[in-house]
């Protein structure tokens, strides 16, 4: 499938290891380790939140609502951003912003206060992690394939090392993993300032209308919508589980450390043999079926009683998802012949939406019927999803082959 290249500087690809990548390209994964451990951060210290602040966990689930609303509507703006003031500037601004917002979180004193800053947090997200994905596959020497793993093992990374630091600073007060975000970010900031070269700005400017033209692509509005689904399952586990597994700050942190662990280790070596062995559509289905199992799972042991039950699955969870994340991502990169930065927007614009409803909708269901409904809703959100991926699979015949060749 023909494409423009996403950077005006993408250098050519030498078909290197996954280890052998530019300066630059370290230095934006660097940065994306500790972006994503901001993310895992909270998980540990959502029912400390919901306690200490008054608040119920629908209340509390808009910590993510905010986020994902604000970080998916304002991936439309990414690339006409970054398109303007350059790459490098993007990705600081976007660090910033972070910085700012999550230590203006750890001052809140109401929820109400908390969710607006999440706000904030989430459009710095992203203007930093859409830039952020494609600088890693536009400078990378590897092939799109290779730069798609590494940054999907720096998501794992990440999420897996976060929750562990959350759960210490949350055990010390809910506050602290807010100003640990901010912390770890100014490094971010440092290494991206004075490790990253200053690159030079697309010849043609990104337009606000750039990303809804992208989805315009069957092959792209196919990846969009099943992802927009499988995010009902996917925030379920982040923003409802931690309520019942009836675990203090630190015994969520091991959990969502496994989970992460799971979700890196898959992400990098498991995703891409499956890709090759069985393509990209077997492969997603597939492992979305068994998301959707292991909800049930979760409904289950919540039923119950079973900490246990929910605890494993969980952990586990972090296998389907590693695997399906790295598969998504990459199909996303080749599904439609636009410059790489206004694909990753326009397919995260969609899915960030489910990620805004899905965390608000599994509290108010666990409120409004029983606490194991928003699992059970979960997993039929993902099978849909699956559902949608195999019936529009027409569409996505020529991904493998745009993947393999580069």
């Amino acid at each position: 499938m023909k494409r423009e290249p996403s950077l005006p500087d993408e250098l050519p690809s030498s078909r290197g290891g996954l280890l052998s990548q530019p300066r630059a390209v370290w230095a934006v994964a660097f940065a994306c380790i500790i972006s994503f451990m901001g993310l895992g951060l909270v998980d540990p210290i959502l029912p400390a939140i919901a306690d200490q602040l008054h608040a119920s966990k629908s209340q509390v689930s808009l910590l993510f609502t905010s986020y994902n609303a604000v970080t998916g509507i304002a991936m439309l703006i990414t690339g006409v951003v970054s398109s303007r003031i350059g790459v490098k500037w993007t990705l600081l601004s976007g660090i910033m912003l972070i910085i700012v917002f999550s230590f203006l979180g750890g001052t809140s004193g109401t929820v109400g206060a908390l969710v607006g800053y999440r706000g904030g947090w989430g459009l710095g997200n992203a203007l930093f992690i859409a830039t952020a994905l494609s600088a890693i596959v536009g400078l990378s020497t590897s092939g799109t394939a290779k730069a798609i793993i590494l940054y999907e093992a720096a998501l794992g990374l990440g999420i897996a090392v976060g929750p562990l630091l959350g759960g210490e600073l949350g055990s010390i007060s809910w506050r602290g993993p807010f100003y640990g975000v901010a912390a770890l970010m100014a490094i971010a900031f440092i290494s991206i300032m004075f490790m990253l070269p200053k690159m030079a700005k697309p010849k043609t400017r990104s337009t606000l209308s750039d990303p809804f033209k992208a989805l315009g692509y069957p092959s792209l509005k196919t990846l969009a919508i099943t992802a927009f689904l499988y995010n009902f399952g996917f925030f379920t586990l982040m923003a409802y589980s931690p309520y019942v597994m009836k675990l203090d700050e630190h015994g969520l942190g091991y959990v969502f450390f496994g989970w992460g662990l799971m979700l890196a280790i898959t992400s990098v070596f498991v995703a891409p043999k499956l890709q090759r062995r069985f393509g990209s559509v077997p492969s997603m289905s597939v492992m979305l079926t068994l998301f959707a199992l292991d909800l049930l799972v979760m409904a289950v042991g919540t039923v119950m009683g079973s900490s246990v039950t929910v605890i494993v699955a969980v952990i586990v969870a972090g296998i389907f998802l590693g695997i399906n994340n790295t598969l998504i991502t990459t199909a996303v990169m080749e599904a439609a012949p636009v410059e790489r930065s206004v694909a990753s927007a326009a397919y995260s614009f969609v899915r960030f939406m489910g990620g805004a409803l899905a965390p608000w909708l599994a509290g108010k269901l666990s409120e409004w019927f029983l606490p194991e409904t928003p699992f059970y809703f979960g997993a039929l959100m993902v099978l849909i999803g699956v559902a949608v991926l195999l019936m529009r699979r027409r569409h996505l015949r020529d991904i493998d082959a745009s993947i393999t060749a580069h």
